[in-house]
């Protein structure tokens, strides 16, 4: 394939991926950091998102005191823009679609769906194990427990009412519910349902109150702006231990799609359909397998954009400002 298909191929492959990480945004139990895990941009959406951060900030502060944007600008050349945009398209695209199609099958088949999505989280916990490597230590497996009954008891959280809300709510339980996006085994949509505030975002999406989306997505930038970062320094420096705390995240969200729950998420016993219920998860298992390997032919092909290592160094420093390389780190 010659090099402008081939370029077109994984623009519209990087859309694909970033339609699945938008479509189980919109399914409370489901954290758009696992999908992103699973089909291999994880890494790439982090460190994006931390040196875009990053850029605004020194755009600010240097411009401010007169040192110039060169600082920014390495950051800012440090997303991979090729990758970030196409996945952002297709993430803003299916969320809006899945506003529309998904929320009635939660609706109308909650338990098969819970069931099917129970057996895609199972399957995806081969990803964060296999980026780990080697045996695991005593001390790890504990670390790896600690994430699980956390992610475990903030799924259990009971949920709110739906609320009315103002400016500074959606704003911040918009920043909330972001930092959950970037952090697998951790859902925004059921964050944001804990606090009341689904069904009102749901409602805005598919009505296009531009409002209330202009706020939420203010929220989203602040809340970005501050956790990311800590996340890309953390993949960078600290990555088996964050891997093992996000592993432990994964398992422990299982407890929010646990098929059969009350309409206010307590958790009851399996039922007699519960033969089915195994059945929707062990299909739920299949597609995130065939996913995993179908994501790593295309990158072998070099037919989909590669994962990056997240690190918050920029990765072309301006070699004439030694100042800015310094103050960029």
């Amino acid at each position: 394939m010659s090099s402008a298909p081939r370029a077109v191929a994984r623009t519209a492959l990087d859309a694909a991926r970033g339609s699945l990480i938008g479509f189980a945004e919109i399914v409370p139990g489901i954290s758009g950091g696992t999908v992103a895990l699973i089909v291999g941009v994880y890494d790439t959406l982090i460190d994006g998102a931390g040196h875009l951060a990053r850029g605004v900030a020194r755009t600010v502060t240097d411009g401010l005191r007169g040192r110039g944007l060169a600082a920014a600008r390495a950051h800012f050349r440090s997303v991979h823009w090729a990758a970030v945009l196409p996945i952002g398209i297709g993430m803003l695209a299916a969320i809006l679609i899945g506003a529309a199609l998904i929320a009635p099958l939660l609706e109308e088949h909650p338990t098969e769906t819970r069931a099917v999505f129970f057996g895609l989280i199972i399957a995806s916990l081969i990803v964060p194990i296999r980026m780990i490597g080697t045996r695991w230590k005593a001390y790890e497996y504990l670390i790896a427990a600690a994430g699980a009954a956390a992610a475990f008891v903030l799924t259990d959280l009971p949920r709110a009412a739906d609320q009315d809300p103002t400016f500074f709510v959606i704003l911040i339980s918009a920043a909330v519910a972001v930092c959950a996006l970037v952090l697998p085994g951790v859902s925004g949509s059921y964050l944001l349902l804990t606090v009341g505030m689904y069904a009102p975002t749901l409602a805005a999406v598919n009505d296009r109150d531009f409002a209330y989306l202009g706020t939420f997505i203010l929220g989203a930038i602040l809340g970005l702006g501050v956790f990311v970062s800590g996340l890309q320094w953390l993949l960078a420096k600290k990555r088996r231990i964050t891997l093992i705390v996000i592993t432990g995240l994964m398992a422990g969200s299982l407890r929010a799609l646990w098929p059969w729950q009350e309409d206010d998420g307590s958790v009851l016993p399996a039922e007699s359909n519960w033969p089915l219920m195994i059945g929707l998860a062990v299909i739920g298992a299949v597609v995130i397998l065939a996913l995993i390997a179908l994501e790593r032919m295309l990158v072998a092909r070099r037919l989909m954009s590669d994962d990056v290592v997240s690190d918050p160094t920029p990765d072309a420093e301006p070699e004439h400002d030694s100042r800015a390389r310094r103050e960029a780190l």
